[in-house]
């Protein structure tokens, strides 16, 4: 059985999300109406966030902004790598049922790195080894994450023409035919890639969502070409099995 909520609890954690969605300080009235909280209340709260350094009160702007407490906790998470941890098992048996090789990534500006990778027997290295890092938008975990991203943001990661790095002399060129790819995937459910990052290789990835419907990083399977391609339901329930174990959307 579950335990119950406790309101006040919801409501700090209400405040701290809110805050580092922010692209800077705001004003106490605007999270209280942004987050349809009494004023009382939002006070109360920040007042006790500021006490514990988790939100500093920038007076001569009577603004709020996070605090150092909450970096501290933003490094413990990168310290501790629960999404990889979380990611592993579920990886492991995507290689068992497709018996080809998985990976995760994470989109980092217009790259993606690679945090996981699953090697099926037999099968030759690849280049998605962990921590590399390719151009997002020759890849098929790249596409997936972007794909999941409002389009004013991808716009604004690909502002021109020599933002689109090619690997093979193939890949879209422009913020135009990137957007082509990215409504297909949106429609397939998943993205794809045949030899743009490695001739005779393809992918399919399908993104891991947090509860905002942010892209957190994505699964991918990678095969030879010549082969048939796994089922992209595969990749699409392992997609589903991390984003249910980090609590993200269903």
């Amino acid at each position: 059985m579950r335990a119950p909520k406790v309101p006040a609890a919801q409501q700090v954690l209400a405040v701290l999300s809110y805050l580092g969605r922010q692209a800077g300080p705001v004003a106490a009235a605007a999270v209280a109406r942004d987050l349809a909280l009494p004023r009382s209340t939002t006070y109360q709260l920040l007042t006790t966030l500021a006490d514990g350094g988790f939100v500093v009160h920038l007076v001569d702007e009577r603004r709020f902004s996070l605090g150092l407490a909450a970096y501290e906790l933003g490094s413990g998470y990168l310290r501790q790598a629960p999404l990889t941890r979380l990611a592993r098992v579920p990886l492991a048996r995507l290689v068992d049922r497709t018996g080809h090789t998985a990976h995760m990534a994470v989109l980092h500006g217009r790259e993606v790195i690679y945090v996981i990778e699953e090697r099926a027997p037999g099968r030759p290295p690849l280049v998605t080894d962990v921590d590399v890092r390719l151009p997002a938008q020759l890849t098929a975990s790249g596409r997936a994450m972007l794909a999941a991203l409002p389009a004013a943001q991808v716009a604004a990661l690909f502002p021109d023409a020599a933002t689109f790095v090619t690997r093979h002399d193939s890949g879209p060129r422009s913020l135009s035919a990137l957007r082509r790819l990215l409504v297909e995937t949106r429609r397939r459910g998943y993205a794809e890639e045949d030899g743009e990052v490695t001739p005779g290789f393809a992918s399919i990835a399908v993104a891991v969502l947090d509860r905002a419907r942010h892209p957190v990083a994505s699964i991918a399977v990678t095969f030879p070409s010549e082969v048939a391609a796994p089922a992209a339901a595969e990749v699409a329930r392992t997609a589903r099995a991390v984003t249910e174990r980090i609590g993200g959307a269903s």
